[in-house]
């Protein structure tokens, strides 16, 4: 037998002098050690994301009872009831029970999808989530795609041009929106393009999802009359924080060799920016695309509120207001499961763009 046609042996490690045995190809041991580190990886961000949703459902119970107010007494309105009247609604709403059946009632039921009844609006707190997140996942998931696409374009452009007018001028104006607060934003165009300010007329509604009444392609349009406003604003203060970040981001990877190896070789200045810069200076951009993909549907507070949108924050500012328990721990357990699991997916696909994540 010659050696060439010999099959590839690996020598034992014992000192016992025993055959050597055959093991697999040299190819595969880097990649089943990756493949091993990467499941590794998986598990523990899986393992920290059911951490953390555990937190978030103690928090959520025990946060909202510090607010110093009756939730009994609120839904009366203040009109004169009995002590005995008083007492029934709390046996009915299970007030009565010490702190701690309190906490492991909730547990055990919220651990099979059911958060209690509503105090003010009488019906399953899931039932009324479901019905406000149609509203939420329209105003903020169209604000998403495009304050998304807007703040990754200029924010490549600005960079690539750095120093220029284009640049200052837009970094600016990015620096000036980031700061401003959103619910500030949307009241000063509410003014402007829904009250009316001198010559300007009043052309967008003042809020809410819609006027009433339309049906068809009438309907369509009426429902995007109503979401210009809301959605101008989160687009203005979530594109400035995807251009800032994007820009800081590009202008790290400027500087680097392999840009001007690729320059060397003779590549147009703009293949080098979309096949070699921006692919490498993505992945801060990338956190940021899943943090905000969680607050798609945690919604917007302030936003929804000054717009009297009728969606989950909105709805969160209402049951607060009382405080209806049962519906603010279901929305604040349903915000931070979102973004828990947004910023868990990010994680999972980080090796995807970055090959040294997770081995």
């Amino acid at each position: 037998m010659t050696a060439e046609s010999t099959p590839a042996l690996v020598q034992s490690a014992d000192t016992d002098g025993g055959p050597a045995q055959p093991g697999p190809p040299a190819a595969r041991g880097p990649r089943a050690r990756n493949t091993r580190a990467y499941f590794r990886y998986m598990a523990g961000k899986i393992a920290g994301a059911i951490v953390s949703l555990f937190a978030v459902l103690v928090t959520s119970f025990f946060l909202f009872r510090l607010i110093p107010s009756d939730p009994v007494k609120q839904m009366t309105g203040g009109r004169p009831v009995s002590a005995e009247q008083l007492g029934s609604l709390r046996r009915q709403f299970g007030l009565d029970l010490p702190l701690w059946q309190q906490f492991t009632d909730y547990v055990g039921d919220a651990l099979t999808g059911d958060f209690g009844m509503s105090y003010q609006f009488h019906s399953p707190v899931i039932g009324k989530i479901a019905e406000a997140v149609p509203a939420t996942l329209l105003l903020t998931g169209t604000a998403y795609v495009l304050y998304t696409v807007l703040g990754i374009w200029l924010g490549t452009r600005t960079a690539w041009r750095n120093g220029s007018k284009s640049d200052r001028f837009h970094t600016a104006f990015a620096l000036t929106l980031y700061s401003v607060p959103s619910f500030w934003l949307g009241l000063l165009l509410i003014i402007v393009f829904s009250v009316g300010l001198g010559p300007i007329p009043g052309l967008f509604p003042t809020g809410g999802l819609e006027s009433g009444g339309e049906t068809g392609f009438a309907y369509v349009i009426d429902v995007a009359h109503h979401l210009v406003l809301p959605v101008i604003t989160l687009v203005a203060v979530g594109y400035a924080q995807t251009l800032l970040v994007m820009r800081s981001s590009l202008l790290d990877e400027m500087g680097s060799d392999y840009l001007t190896t690729a320059r060397a070789k003779g590549l147009r200045d703009d293949l080098v920016r979309r096949r070699h810069a921006v692919p490498n200076a993505m992945l801060p951009t990338f956190t940021l695309m899943f943090v905000n993909l969680g607050h798609v549907v945690a919604g917007q507070i302030l936003v929804e509120t000054v717009f009297s949108w009728p969606g989950l924050g909105g709805l969160f500012y209402q049951a607060l207001s009382v405080p209806d328990l049962p519906l603010v721990q279901g929305l604040f357990f349903v915000f931070a499961t979102a973004v828990i699991l947004a910023n868990t997916l990010a994680d999972l696909l980080y090796p995807l763009l970055d090959p040294r994540v997770g081995r």
